[in-house]
């Protein structure tokens, strides 16, 4: 059977991503701690009144008024998409996803890391069509908290490892984009959708035309994110695809698209998404039954995390080896690679992502049961992905006689 060679050394672009991914995770942490704090104490009356307060911006006649929740998860999560969507065409350009050898394996993983959980979630839930909207909750990855778990363990884990998790997860997020697209939106606008279409194709003469201006390309991400916020699109989309207009280099070397991604990194990390978390982590326990538990929305989402996740990716990955169609990495056993599936099943701000798109039009029936299914699905990936890890990774002494 054929081996894919080990790569232990990172490259710094892909090494910059995990230690600014890890670091922002404990913050992630936090703001989640504080959210939960803000929802079950006397606080959440100001907790509830800052989200709900309206922001309006207005051009003369036109405008958008919106309360502040929905500003940050239409408006800030699209820059965190932006970010996303340029790092995924450097990897497809020149990284980890250039090449069939290094595509394969992780996208192999993150079919079944989609497969599983979807299905655990729909057979818990079928026959309910409301409940059934929540089917994509649990196949989604918070790459920052997955990565944050595998850095704890240091040096012992192995650099084909820590770039696999990065590649599925790239590759996660890149199925989230399209479920968003197929499935996540209102009643469509043509009009606003031929405004975001020609705003898109500007974008593509630009850079087409050798265009290396930045600012030009975010001028017009904000006319195509108004556009597709209009259109019944979700807006988070126009940061993806006008991060896919940004030119790669220059003539001279100089690359526009890797300095975005630099500068964009540490705001994205350390202010976006803990603001995102804060805003939509707050689940108050405020007369939760123990039925609450026991609800299928509520097990759909735990279930598809905690069991799904492992479950799919490594059912698919292990029919995909016993085929040949892909190899483990050279050094990684599969129970390291199940702790890493585990990992894989720790949603958190994706899954919240996707859960307030999936019933933002329901009546409430299911804001605690899908923020509850979240948190204790992610919690216990998270634990399992530890110990198994814990227990499999080599001991710092052991890997450097391995190499």
């Amino acid at each position: 059977m054929p081996t894919e060679p080990d790569r232990p050394r990172l490259s710094s672009a892909l090494l910059s991503f995990i230690q600014l991914e890890s670091a922002g995770g404990i913050l992630l942490l936090g703001a989640t701690v504080l959210a939960m704090i803000a929802a079950n104490t006397p606080l959440v009356s100001t907790y509830e009144l800052l989200l709900d307060t309206r922001v309006a911006v207005r051009v003369g006649e036109a405008g958008i008024d919106k309360p502040l929740l929905l500003w940050i998860n239409d408006g800030l999560m699209a820059v965190f998409f932006f970010l996303i969507g340029l790092e995924v065409k450097r990897e497809l350009c020149e990284g980890e996803l250039s090449s069939v050898e290094r595509v394969a394996l992780p996208a192999v993983g993150a079919t079944g890391g989609i497969l599983g959980p979807a299905c655990i979630y729909s057979a818990l839930n079928w026959g309910n069509s409301g409940a059934m909207d929540g089917w994509a909750i649990p196949a989604a990855t918070d790459i920052a908290f997955a990565l944050t778990l595998l850095r704890v363990f240091g040096d012992r884990v192995p650099g084909s490892l820590k770039a696999f998790l990065l590649a599925l997860a790239i590759f996660d997020d890149l199925a989230a984009i399209v479920i968003i697209a197929l499935f996540y939106t209102a009643d469509l606008s043509p009009g606003m959708l031929g405004v975001a279409g020609a705003a898109l194709l500007a974008g593509v003469a630009l850079n087409r035309r050798g265009v290396m201006n930045v600012t030009a390309y975010v001028l017009l991400g904000l006319a195509l994110w108004v556009a597709l916020l209009k259109s019944g699109v979700h807006a988070t989309l126009a940061g993806v695809l006008i991060a896919f207009c940004i030119p790669l280099r220059d003539g001279a070397g100089r690359s526009p698209l890797k300095e975005l991604e630099r500068d964009l990194h540490a705001p994205v990390a350390f202010v976006v998404l803990p603001v995102f978390a804060f805003a939509n982590a707050g689940i108050s326990f405020a007369g939760i039954e123990f039925g609450d538990f026991l609800d299928p929305v509520t097990l759909g989402i735990a279930l598809g995390l905690f069991l799904g996740n492992p479950i799919g990716i490594i059912g698919v990955v292990g029919l995909a080896v016993l085929l040949r169609w892909v190899a483990l990495p050279r050094g990684v056993t599969w129970a390291q690679l199940t702790g890493t599936a585990f990992a894989c099943g720790i949603g958190f701000t994706m899954s919240l992502f996707i859960a307030s798109l999936a019933f933002e039009h329901g009546d409430g029936t299911y804001w605690v049961a899908d923020k509850l299914g979240i948190l204790l699905g992610s919690l216990a990936s998270a634990m399992a992905a530890a110990a198994v890890l814990g227990a499999t990774l080599p001991r710092t002494g052991e890997r450097r006689t391995q190499h």
